[in-house]
């Protein structure tokens, strides 16, 4: 897989340092506050809800405050009727594509702070469109590879109904459907194997090779910065840095 996806799990184990300072927390809630707005607060019939707690559960969000959360979205508060998705698109360095998703309760604020941290990092914000047609949506589930039989963990996910079970590093990650996301996630937990994280993401069609580190090191910035903003929910890139490259960058 490419090297986003290894970066994607430094940067979780990354997101457990964010969480304590509350940041990511907030972003996960406003995630599950919207989607229980929309959906309802039952899981079992909003998709959109389960998946949302689906990624908060990865990241250690206590169950409390996920209830929290549902609650303010399901009740009458004007929190949740505040936020709406948004959809960003752009290239960074060396033409990697890039997709932004944010909720944003200014759309005017948001567009402007996202176009200067693309100028700022060597980047170009694009029409919408533009790159959104590289990236499949999928659901992803990670479950460290030390101890487990790839065997059993691929008979375990194909019950749940994924379709692939792929060795990234020191992780397997299990490919599936979006609607099926959840179901996978309960059969791999169900058969006794640890998931590090399940979230619906965007897949890249194809990568672009960065081998040159300072370059490396450009984009990188560019996502450090585009999800720190309070607005951004995810960022997806289709870059594939190789491993000695990524770990000296990450060093």
């Amino acid at each position: 897989m490419s090297g986003h996806s290894k970066w994607s799990s430094i940067k979780h184990k990354k997101g457990a340092q964010d969480a304590r300072r509350g940041k990511l927390f907030s972003k996960l809630s406003r995630a599950i506050i919207v989607a229980a707005k929309e959906g309802g607060a039952d899981p079992s019939a909003n998709l959109a809800l389960a998946n949302a707690i689906e990624k908060a559960r990865s990241y250690s969000m206590p169950k409390d405050n996920i209830e929290r959360a549902i609650a303010r979205g399901a009740g009458s508060g004007a929190d949740s009727n505040a936020f709406e998705q948004v959809i960003y698109e752009g290239f960074g360095p060396s033409g990697i594509a890039l997709m932004v998703d944010a909720l944003t309760d200014n759309r005017n604020r948001t567009a402007s702070d996202v176009r200067h941290l693309f100028t700022k990092n060597d980047g170009n914000l694009g029409a919408s469109g533009a790159v959104s047609w590289l990236f499949d949506r999928r659901g992803v589930i990670l479950v460290s590879a030390a101890g487990v039989d790839e065997d059993e963990l691929t008979l375990a996910a194909a019950e749940g109904g994924a379709d692939d079970v792929a060795l990234d590093g020191s992780s397997f990650q299990v490919s599936c459907e979006p609607d099926d996301l959840v179901n996978v996630r309960r059969a791999i937990e169900t058969a006794g194997f640890t998931v590090d994280s399940a979230e619906l993401t965007m897949v890249p069609k194809t990568t672009v090779e960065v081998a040159e580190e300072p370059v490396a090191k450009k984009i990188l910035r560019l996502i450090d910065a585009l999800e720190e903003n309070d607005d951004v929910q995810d960022v997806y890139a289709n870059f594939d840095i190789p491993e000695q490259v990524l770990e000296a960058v990450a060093s």
